[in-house]
Order: structure tokens, then sequence, then C-alpha cells
């Protein structure tokens, strides 16, 4: 099998996305793209010099969009120009236009396999990709709230002493400010969160705080985020191309609101093979609600 991969914009989120897939064995034949070339054509020659280093051969090429015809999967990095707060919502106008170019790139290509969108506001632009290309459903998917999982476990695992790879849960919702912890999913050890002493005397809105603004601190500190959603990238991508049947935080589409929206999802060689919905008690749900609102209320501005 030549696993083919496409990057749709080379920032530092698609080079990181990049970096991973070579250094991790997860890619046969890599296809770059970038409004500019000469720093698509830089993050080429840089990961060709890796080459003697790696234990596999992978073959890379840019801009070359006859390459969109033949890749198995497409990953949409493309970013802001600059981006200056938390808010994702406030990229759309800049994002949503920049996304709006390549999908008739991909259509003209005949472009069918998986589209993994990691492109902010993501849930929103999951919806934009999803209706314009018109794949089968479960072929367009965002990277949603699996990074903001990941922070999840890191919170709760510094505050039980546990690895963060113990801890089993899911933050749901909008890949952005209306997210939420669903903590009636937290479990570690086979144990609820609620169960475990310390929780007794956690302050669940700080910690909640904590791992929304993750990205932002990161950002704030150190001018973007790269690492943590290129290896989530990198995860889905070898769910794909191993069929994996694996469950991850995914901006997938949910028919009850109609929107795209992070929630678990089994992942697998067509992408998501179904959503699963989890029951939620009264709360958490109404907060589910609520942020589907918030997406599909940022959707038609762009229709």
């Amino acid at each position: 099998m030549n696993r083919h991969v496409a990057i749709i914009g080379c920032g530092h989120v698609g080079a990181d996305v990049a970096f991973s897939l070579v250094t991790q064995n997860l890619v046969d034949h890599l296809s770059l793209f970038d409004i500019k070339d000469a720093k698509a054509a830089s993050e080429q020659l840089e990961l060709q010099d890796m080459a003697a280093h790696i234990g596999s051969r992978v073959h890379i090429d840019h801009n070359d969009e006859q390459q969109l015809s033949c890749a198995d999967i497409v990953i949409m990095a493309v970013g802001p120009s600059k981006t200056e707060t938390s808010n994702r919502l406030r990229e759309l106008a800049e994002t949503s236009a920049s996304v709006a170019t390549w999908a008739p790139k991909l259509q003209a290509a005949g472009f069918d396999g998986v589209l993994i969108n990691i492109t902010n506001p993501c849930d929103v632009i999951t919806m934009s990709l999803a209706r314009r290309l018109a794949l089968p459903e479960g072929r367009v998917f965002g990277t949603g709230t699996s990074l903001d999982s990941a922070r999840m476990k890191r919170v709760v695992g510094k505050l039980l002493d546990v690895d963060p790879a113990s801890v089993d849960g899911y933050v749901l919702g909008e890949h952005g400010e209306s997210q939420f912890v669903a903590w009636s999913s937290v479990r570690v050890g086979g144990l609820s969160f609620s169960q475990w002493p310390q929780a007794e005397t956690a302050d669940c809105a700080q910690m909640e705080a904590d791992i929304r603004r993750g990205g932002w601190d990161v950002l704030s500190g150190k001018g973007w985020t790269s690492f943590g959603i290129a290896t989530a990238a990198a995860k889905l991508v070898d769910a794909v191309f191993s069929d994996a049947h694996r469950v991850y935080a995914v901006s997938a589409i949910d028919q009850r609101f109609g929107v795209h929206i992070g929630q678990p999802a089994l992942i697998g060689r067509c992408g998501v093979i179904r959503t699963i919905p989890i029951p939620l008690p009264a709360a958490e749900a109404e907060k589910y609600a609520a942020s589907a609102t918030v997406i599909a209320t940022a959707f038609q501005k762009i229709c």
C-alpha cells in the first residue's frame, strides 16, 4: 500500500504534521502545498535532509496539484496570517476564504479520499468543506476536540498523579470557547473521576478553564501551537491507514443538530465509521446543545 498524504498549508502546524508523519513512518508519499512556493519547497528540502536518519524512505513533492488526484488523505492546515486571540471564531473570515480556494481544486482533481481538517475554527471549516466537496458522509472530519481531550487528560493526570494515558474521557462540543469537559465520561483505572479522593476538593471549573485556555497559554508564550495538534493529526492518519477502528474525539456530523461538532467517533479506512453518542446528564447535554448552536450560528456567516 502506497500511503499518500497531501498537506495543504505549510505553516507551523502543517510543517509539524509533515515532520510527525515522516518520523513516525506513517506515510510513503507526501505532497506539500502552500501559497508561498518557497515555503513548501524549503519544507520539502529539510524533510529530505532527514532521509539518512529515519528508518523509511518517503517520496516528497510540493505544489504539484496533480498529486491531489491520487492522495489517500488530504490534511487541511491553512491558517490565518496572524493569531492574536484565543477565540478561534475570529479567524473565520480569513480562513474560510482560504479554504474555499482549495475545494474546487480538490474537486477538479477528482479527489476521492479522506479529508482531515485542522484549520480553525475547526468545526465550522469542517462543515464548509464537507458541503463543498460532497464526499460520502464521514470522509470529511476535523481534529475537533481530540487535542482538548488530551489537554484534559494532562490536567486530570496531574491532579491525581497518574499518567495522562491512564485517563479516559472527552472534551465535547466546539473546538473553541463553548467546549466543555464531559466530567461524566472521565474515568481513571475504571473509577469515575468523582470517585477519586482528590475530586472532593478539586476546583473543576478552574480545571476546565485551564483546559480551554491551554492553547492560548502556549500561543502567547511561543507565538503558535503545533506539537499537540500535529501529534493528534498523525494519530488520525494512522487510524485511517491501518483501519484501526479506534475512538477519537473528532469534529463529525451530528444529525440531531446538523453541525460538525467534537464528539467520540470510530475512525477507520473511510474516515468516520460512526459517531458514539455517549449519554450525558442534563447539564452536560445543555452545554452540548449550546455549543452546537454556536457552531451553527458561525456557519451561517459563510453560507
